[in-house]
Protein backbone atom coordinates (compact mmCIF):
# COMPACT_ATOMS: atom_id res chain seq x y z
CA UNK A 1 0.00 0.00 0.00
CA UNK A 2 2.69 2.39 0.83
CA UNK A 3 4.72 1.76 -1.99
CA UNK A 4 1.73 2.60 -3.73
CA UNK A 5 1.21 5.57 -2.88
CA UNK A 6 4.90 6.42 -3.17
CA UNK A 7 4.94 5.47 -6.95
CA UNK A 8 1.57 7.56 -7.27
CA UNK A 9 3.39 10.76 -5.71
CA UNK A 10 5.73 10.90 -7.88
CA UNK A 11 4.23 10.22 -10.89
CA UNK A 12 1.87 13.22 -10.13
CA UNK A 13 5.12 15.14 -9.11
CA UNK A 14 7.04 14.09 -12.76
CA UNK A 15 3.68 15.58 -14.82
CA UNK A 16 3.66 18.84 -12.77
CA UNK A 17 7.32 19.29 -13.49
CA UNK A 18 6.41 18.59 -16.97
CA UNK A 19 3.81 20.90 -17.13
CA UNK A 20 5.15 23.59 -14.75
CA UNK A 21 8.80 23.49 -14.84
CA UNK A 22 9.89 24.12 -18.15
CA UNK A 23 7.54 28.04 -17.93
CA UNK A 24 9.24 28.36 -14.53
CA UNK A 25 12.45 27.86 -16.15
CA UNK A 26 11.51 30.36 -18.87
CA UNK A 27 15.11 32.18 -19.32
CA UNK A 28 17.36 30.10 -16.83
CA UNK A 29 21.06 30.73 -17.74
CA UNK A 30 20.61 33.02 -20.34
CA UNK A 31 21.83 36.09 -18.30
CA UNK A 32 18.86 38.93 -18.23
CA UNK A 33 15.33 39.02 -17.64
CA UNK A 34 13.24 39.45 -20.60
CA UNK A 35 9.88 40.28 -19.04
CA UNK A 36 7.87 42.89 -20.50
CA UNK A 37 9.76 42.57 -24.05
CA UNK A 38 7.17 43.21 -26.45
CA UNK A 39 9.46 42.89 -30.07
CA UNK A 40 12.70 40.95 -31.46
CA UNK A 41 14.49 43.14 -33.36
CA UNK A 42 17.31 41.83 -35.62
CA UNK A 43 19.87 44.81 -35.34
CA UNK A 44 21.56 43.79 -38.52
CA UNK A 45 18.66 42.45 -40.84
CA UNK A 46 15.97 45.17 -40.26
CA UNK A 47 18.06 47.95 -39.56
CA UNK A 48 17.96 50.64 -36.77
CA UNK A 49 15.62 49.69 -34.53
CA UNK A 50 13.79 52.60 -32.12
CA UNK A 51 11.76 52.21 -29.19
CA UNK A 52 9.97 54.64 -26.12
CA UNK A 53 9.95 54.26 -22.35
CA UNK A 54 9.23 56.51 -19.89
CA UNK A 55 12.43 58.26 -20.14
CA UNK A 56 12.43 58.82 -24.01
CA UNK A 57 13.14 57.87 -27.25
CA UNK A 58 16.35 55.72 -27.89
CA UNK A 59 17.36 54.44 -31.06
CA UNK A 60 19.92 51.87 -31.59
CA UNK A 61 21.74 50.56 -34.37
CA UNK A 62 24.26 48.00 -35.73
CA UNK A 63 27.09 48.14 -39.03
CA UNK A 64 29.66 45.44 -40.33
CA UNK A 65 33.55 47.48 -40.50
CA UNK A 66 35.77 44.77 -41.17
CA UNK A 67 36.46 41.13 -41.62
CA UNK A 68 40.00 40.30 -39.51
CA UNK A 69 41.73 37.58 -37.83
CA UNK A 70 39.44 37.56 -34.82
CA UNK A 71 36.49 37.73 -36.73
CA UNK A 72 33.77 40.58 -38.07
CA UNK A 73 34.30 43.76 -36.36
CA UNK A 74 30.64 45.59 -35.01
CA UNK A 75 30.14 49.25 -34.74
CA UNK A 76 26.98 49.51 -32.22
CA UNK A 77 25.96 52.98 -31.88
CA UNK A 78 22.87 53.96 -29.72
CA UNK A 79 21.06 56.89 -28.82
CA UNK A 80 19.75 57.61 -25.00
CA UNK A 81 17.42 60.45 -23.89
CA UNK A 82 19.65 60.59 -20.71
CA UNK A 83 23.31 60.75 -20.17
CA UNK A 84 23.90 56.81 -18.52
CA UNK A 85 27.18 57.19 -16.26
CA UNK A 86 29.23 53.91 -17.16
CA UNK A 87 27.11 53.00 -20.03
CA UNK A 88 27.64 49.31 -21.54
CA UNK A 89 26.43 46.83 -24.26
CA UNK A 90 26.95 43.03 -23.01
CA UNK A 91 26.58 40.79 -25.17
CA UNK A 92 25.18 37.70 -24.44
CA UNK A 93 24.12 34.43 -26.69
CA UNK A 94 21.06 34.38 -27.38
CA UNK A 95 20.76 31.06 -29.33
CA UNK A 96 23.44 29.37 -26.54
CA UNK A 97 24.96 30.73 -23.30
CA UNK A 98 28.44 31.53 -24.31
CA UNK A 99 28.97 33.89 -21.48
CA UNK A 100 28.74 38.05 -20.86
CA UNK A 101 30.86 40.14 -22.83
CA UNK A 102 30.79 43.84 -21.68
CA UNK A 103 31.49 46.31 -23.80
CA UNK A 104 31.52 50.05 -23.18
CA UNK A 105 30.18 52.73 -25.07
CA UNK A 106 31.87 55.66 -25.41
CA UNK A 107 30.30 59.09 -25.72
CA UNK A 108 30.47 60.42 -29.47
CA UNK A 109 27.88 63.90 -29.48
CA UNK A 110 25.17 64.61 -27.32
CA UNK A 111 23.40 61.40 -26.38
CA UNK A 112 25.05 59.32 -28.60
CA UNK A 113 27.46 56.45 -27.69
CA UNK A 114 28.87 53.99 -29.62
CA UNK A 115 31.91 51.05 -29.32
CA UNK A 116 33.48 48.64 -32.17
CA UNK A 117 33.72 45.04 -30.93
CA UNK A 118 34.10 41.60 -32.57
CA UNK A 119 31.63 39.43 -31.47
CA UNK A 120 33.12 35.92 -29.92
CA UNK A 121 32.05 32.85 -32.71
CA UNK A 122 30.92 29.95 -32.05
CA UNK A 123 33.21 26.72 -33.48
CA UNK A 124 29.63 24.60 -32.85
CA UNK A 125 26.98 26.97 -34.67
CA UNK A 126 27.91 29.13 -37.68
CA UNK A 127 24.53 30.78 -37.48
CA UNK A 128 25.04 32.01 -33.55
CA UNK A 129 22.60 35.05 -32.58
CA UNK A 130 23.71 37.52 -29.92
CA UNK A 131 21.43 39.59 -27.80
CA UNK A 132 22.42 43.24 -26.51
CA UNK A 133 21.69 43.89 -23.47
CA UNK A 134 21.68 47.10 -22.08
CA UNK A 135 23.41 48.33 -18.20
CA UNK A 136 24.52 51.21 -16.29
CA UNK A 137 27.13 50.03 -14.48
CA UNK A 138 26.08 46.69 -13.05
CA UNK A 139 22.32 47.13 -13.20
CA UNK A 140 20.75 46.47 -16.16
CA UNK A 141 18.44 49.50 -18.03
CA UNK A 142 14.96 48.99 -17.05
CA UNK A 143 12.00 49.61 -19.39
CA UNK A 144 13.70 48.38 -22.62
CA UNK A 145 10.14 46.80 -24.75
CA UNK A 146 12.46 45.60 -27.37
CA UNK A 147 15.52 42.31 -27.77
CA UNK A 148 18.41 43.90 -29.41
CA UNK A 149 19.57 40.61 -31.31
CA UNK A 150 21.78 40.22 -34.62
CA UNK A 151 23.20 37.31 -36.20
CA UNK A 152 27.15 37.11 -36.29
CA UNK A 153 28.90 36.00 -39.28
CA UNK A 154 30.88 32.81 -39.11
CA UNK A 155 35.19 33.40 -38.79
Amino acid sequence: MLRAIAVTGLIVGLVALALFGWSMLGDAGKGRDTKGVTARCDLLAEGPCSWSNPSGDWQASLSKLSKGAQGTEYQFTITTPERPERFLAVLRGESMYMGEYPVPLGNQTGNEYSARFTAPFCTVDATMIWRIDLQQGQQPIGNIPVKLVFQAEPR
